[in-house]
């Protein structure tokens, strides 16, 4: 059966639950969102979507979005999440590559790119936004248009109201589309001149929420607070409820709301919870699971999240865009993997993910939940991580980045190997490795950046020759009060910490 499929018929079974808890309280029954969502295909269809139709998709998290996204995917089009604010260079460049046909966007952010006192305002807070209402399909003329919200001057003419699509008639589908068809695309990385998007189908989409499921007990009763769509997902599969924050929720507001809600199960970026536990110090006790995931959660966060919740069990997620998830270890696990170049303890792999080292000790994975390749490439089997690792007893260690790997002589130095090790000591809160290259030698030279108390460099000087391999030692070690990060996942930006640690 089909991602969407399974939705559909867990929804048809229980119409009086309620699926979804919108940010502003308002709820979704699971009859209504099985309503909207055949509404929303049967209209696009109505419409003149064609099986393999791309949406360009500038809608942000909410009941709106999730029905229109899977609408569009029940009706065999595939949705391109796209990121308007990425700067219009970039911005063109992916839809050169995606060529979509649609695109779906909230009225707001159509008056926004359009209207010439907004677009001004919108650039001098350093949004550059393209101009959504005049894209063009190649060869074809304008795209087709669907707006989210009352509409708004900008919008363009003839565009359908999303409202419209949900309220429309919602005849029983016939047959489903491809499962492995494309259904999403997402884009990841790149330059202007090669941007990078990885394809999911609806079967890839499905097996990454049947080993989330399989590790994550959901059922109904159970309360999923979080607005990430992969977890989202198979909580309305398994007929549990979905508490989604409002945007741009704050720390002290995300906790509240988990409290109001009765949640059981959540969803944390490592430094988003950090913020959470600094707001409230303590999680409501009916949370069984905190999920971390999307960075790598050093210690002393593992040990508040353990602290704060010690009733839950505390899980973190090793997965990529490409192919999630790929393991998941508990924060007991992870905590006990210490030991000089321990590494960062990922754990076993899932049922059916496949491992395996290449000679320079880069991990390739595959399996059902593997996406079918990148966008205008070749279909992949197997996946190159770029993460360096080894298999201690079946489970997965990572060691490091190969493009994070810094020369120092003869010695090639990987962050990630050390990293965890150094941030599980007392007093640090956080430690990352950059090297600043020697422009004499082409040598580089390694920086310890921490964040802590001022004595650490001191203190560190005389525990790390303990703690991790001699030829690792740092030539410099400098206290930060924070590390600088970047995009919504908060990852770790080492070029800017590598200018801010230059001499």
């Amino acid at each position: 059966m089909t991602l969407v499929r399974r939705l559909l018929d867990q929804a048809a079974r229980r119409p009086a639950d309620v699926a979804l808890v919108a940010g502003d309280g308002a709820e979704l029954t699971y009859g209504e969102l099985r309503r909207q969502v055949l509404a929303v295909r049967h209209g696009l269809l109505e419409g003149g979507l064609a099986a393999g139709d791309g949406v360009l998709f500038s809608v942000r998290p909410s009941p709106e979005s999730l029905v229109l996204a899977l609408g569009v995917v029940a009706a065999g089009g595939v949705v391109v999440f796209a990121d308007p604010g990425a700067g219009p260079e970039m911005f063109t460049a992916r839809l050169r590559l995606a060529r979509p046909r649609w695109s779906a966007a909230e009225s707001v952010l159509y008056a926004g790119s359009r209207l010439r006192p907004v677009r001004a305002y919108a650039r001098r807070r350093g949004l550059l936004l393209p101009n959504l209402a005049d894209l063009q399909v190649p060869g074809e003329g304008p795209m087709r248009h669907i707006h989210v919200g009352r509409r708004l001057p900008g919008v363009p003419r003839g565009a359908v109201p999303f409202a419209r699509l949900a309220r429309g008639e919602a005849p029983e589908p016939g047959a489903d589309p491809d499962p492995d068809a494309p259904a999403a695309v997402i884009f990841t990385s790149g330059t202007t001149a090669h941007p990078r998007a990885v394809v999911h189908t609806q079967a890839s989409l499905a097996a990454a929420l049947d080993l989330f499921r399989a590790r994550l007990p959901l059922g109904p009763g159970d309360v999923v607070h979080t607005d990430q769509l992969m977890l989202g997902l198979p909580t309305l599969i398994a007929g549990a409820r979905w508490s989604m924050p409002p945007l741009f929720c704050a720390p002290a507001d995300f906790a509240r709301l988990m409290r109001e809600r009765g949640a059981t199960h959540t969803f944390c970026v490592p430094v988003h919870l950090a913020e959470i536990l600094d707001a409230c110090g303590e999680l409501p006790p009916a949370v069984r699971y905190v999920l971390l995931g999307a960075a790598p959660a050093p210690a002393p966060i593992l040990r508040r999240a353990v602290a704060a919740a010690p009733s839950a069990e505390v899980l973190s997620v090793y997965a990529m865009t490409e192919i999630l998830p790929v393991a998941i270890a508990s924060a007991e696990e992870k905590l006990a993997h210490t030991g000089p170049g321990s590494g960062d303890l990922l754990g076993v792999p899932l049922p059916g993910v496949g491992t395996r080292l290449a000679d320079d000790g880069e991990l390739l994975l595959s399996g059902p939940n593997l996406c079918c390749g990148y966008l205008g490439a070749d279909p992949i089997t197997e996946l190159p991580t770029g993460d360096l690792a080894r298999i201690d007893d079946g489970r997965l260690v990572l060691t490091g980045r190969k493009k994070d790997m810094l020369i120092r002589g003869k010695f090639n130095l990987y962050p990630g190997l050390y990293e965890p090790s150094i941030a599980a000591l007392p007093d640090v809160a956080e430690a990352a490795i950059v090297g600043v290259p020697d422009p004499q030698t082409g040598d580089e030279e390694v920086v310890l950046a921490v964040v802590g108390p001022p004595h650490l460099p001191a203190q560190l000087q005389r525990t790390l020759p303990d703690v991790i391999d001699h030829d690792a030692l740092p030539d410099r070690i400098v206290v930060l009060d924070d590390l600088p990060r970047s995009g919504r996942t908060r990852k770790l930006d080492r070029d800017r910490l590598r200018e801010l640690v230059a001499r």
